[in-house]
C-alpha cells in the first residue's frame, strides 16, 4: 500500500519563510518519495518558493505541470515565428491554433496587469532542473488533447458558449477582476478561462481538472518506475494538489494504461459526421427535382444556391478583410465545397489568403501582442488568415442552411 508522509513540520516551515505560505505534501509511492509543491500561477512568492526549494533540498528530478507544447511555449520564443499557416489549415488545425492564441492573449493581459507571466513558477522549475543538471519530467497532458476532450465532453449548444467565452476573454479590454485572479491562484489558464462553464458542467470539470489529476499521477508513476529510493520535486498548481495526491496514493491502475486511456480522443457523434453528407444529398436531390420539372426552375435553384452559399462565404472573407481574390475564391469555392464536406470553404480561402499575403517574420514576431486585441487580429496577416478561414467557413455553413430552405421552399 502507498505510504503518506506528514507535511513538513512547523519548525521546518518557519525556518524557510519563503515556503511558509506554500502548500507542500510528501508522498512515498513504490519506493519513490514525491515532494509536491502547490503553487499559484500568478504569484511571485511561488516563483521564489520553487527556486528556494530546488536549491535548498536535494532532489533527483523535477516534475512540472507542463506538457511538451506548453513547456516549449514557456521556454522558446521562436514558437510562433516558425508557424506554417498553410500546413496548419491543410491539416485542419486552424481552430486549435486560434484557441492557443486566445489563451495566450488572456495570459498576456494578466502579465500586463499584474507584472508577472502566468506559469512563471513552472518556468522557474524547468530552469532549476537545467541549472542543477536534473532530469525534467513533463507530466501534464498535451494541451491539444485536453482542449479536444473538453470540447467533446459537452453538448453542442454548450460548445458555442465555450467558444464565445474564449473569444470574449481574448478581445475584452476590461481588467481581470479579483475573482478571476483567485481562480488563477488555484488553477491555471485553462481553468480560469472556462471556470464559469466548468462549475456548471460536471463533464467539463472532469476533462479540465479531474482527468488531468489522474493523468499527472499516472505520469509520475510511469516516469519513476526505476527510481526506487529517489526524491522527486513536483511543481503543480495548488488547485491540483489534493486530486494529484489522492490518485498518487490510491490509484492501482497500470500507469501506462491509464496514460493511454486519458490521451485517447473520444470519437465524434456518428450522426454529426453524416449530417453534411445528408444535406449535400438533399440539395442535389432538389436540383434533380427542379430540372425534372423544367430547366428554368433547375437553373433558378442552382443560382439560388450559388448566390446565397457563395455570397455569405464571400461576406465572411470580406469581414475578415481578406484580399479581393480571396473574397472571389470564397464566392466560387463555397457552393462546391458545401456539396463535398471533405473540403471546407475555409481551407480554400485560407490557402489563397496565405499565398497572396504570406506573413513576414516581423508579423509573426508581433503575433502574441497583436492577438490581445480585436484590432490586432484583423491587422496582423497571420491572424487575418485564421479569421478568413473561420469566417468564410461560418458564412458557407449558414449559407448552406439558408439556401437549402430556399430551394425546398421553391419546390413546394
Amino acid at each position: 500500500m502507498p505510504e503518506t508522509n506528514k507535511p513538513p513540520s512547523p519548525e521546518t516551515a518557519t525556518s524557510n519563510p519563503v515556503l511558509n505560505e506554500q502548500p507542500v505534501r510528501e508522498i512515498t509511492r513504490d519506493g519513490v518519495q514525491y515532494v509536491i509543491l502547490g503553487t499559484a500561477h500568478v504569484s511571485r512568492a511561488s516563483v521564489d518558493a520553487v527556486r528556494e526549494m530546488a536549491t535548498a533540498d536535494e532532489f533527483d528530478a523535477i516534475a512540472v505541470e507542463l506538457c511538451p507544447a506548453r513547456h516549449q511555449a514557456l521556454t522558446k520564443n521562436q514558437q510562433w515565428k516558425e508557424m506554417d499557416l498553410y500546413r496548419i489549415i491543410r491539416e485542419k488545425k486552424a481552430g486549435l491554433v486560434m484557441a492557443n492564441l486566445a489563451l495566450g492573449a488572456y495570459q498576456r493581459r494578466i502579465a500586463e496587469q499584474f507584472g508577472i507571466e502566468p506559469g512563471a513558477e513552472l518556468k522557474a522549475a524547468a530552469d532549476a532542473a537545467t541549472e542543477h543538471d536534473l532530469p525534467l519530467q513533463l507530466i501534464d497532458r498535451d494541451l491539444a488533447t485536453t482542449l479536444k476532450r473538453s470540447y467533446r465532453a459537452v453538448p453542442w449548444y454548450k460548445r458555442i458558449m465555450l467558444s464565445a467565452g474564449l473569444v470574449m476573454s481574448t478581445v475584452s479590454s476590461e481588467e481581470i477582476d479579483e475573482e478571476q485572479i483567485e481562480k488563477l491562484k488555484e488553477g491555471d489558464i485553462l481553468e480560469s478561462t472556462f471556470t464559469e462553464f466548468a462549475e456548471q458542467s460536471p463533464e467539463l470539470y472532469e476533462a479540465l481538472i479531474g482527468e488531468r489529476d489522474r493523468y499527472m499521477a499516472a505520469r509520475l508513476r510511469q516516469e519513476n518506475l526505476d527510481n526506487v529510493g529517489k526524491r522527486i520535486l513536483v511543481v503543480i498548481g495548488a488547485g491540483h494538489l489534493d486530486g494529484l495526491a489522492k490518485y498518487l496514493e490510491t490509484d492501482q491502475e497500470d500507469p501506462k494504461t491509464e496514460v493511454e486511456s486519458l490521451s485517447v480522443l473520444p470519437p465524434p457523434n456518428r450522426w454529426l459526421k453524416f449530417v453534411p453528407w445528408l444535406i449535400a444529398a438533399l440539395v442535389l436531390t432538389g436540383f434533380l427535382i427542379g430540372f425534372s420539372r423544367s430547366p428554368e426552375l433547375g437553373w433558378r435553384l442552382v443560382t439560388l444556391w450559388v448566390l446565397i452559399n457563395g455570397g455569405l462565404a464571400a461576406l465572411g472573407a470580406l469581414i475578415a478583410r481578406g484580399h479581393p481574390l480571396t473574397v472571389l475564391s470564397a464566392m466560387l469555392a463555397a457552393p462546391l465545397t458545401s456539396l463535398n464536406p471533405a473540403i471546407a470553404a475555409g481551407m480554400v480561402t485560407g490557402a489563397v489568403e496565405s499565398w497572396l499575403r504570406k506573413p513576414l517574420v516581423s508579423d509573426l514576431e508581433r503575433l502574441r501582442d497583436d492577438a490581445t486585441t480585436l484590432k490586432g487580429w484583423f491587422k496582423n496577416p497571420a491572424t487575418r488568415i485564421l479569421l478568413v478561414f473561420f469566417l468564410s467557413n461560418m458564412g458557407s455553413a449558414i449559407g448552406t442552411w439558408v439556401a437549402g430552405f430556399q430551394i425546398f421552399d421553391a419546390l413546394s
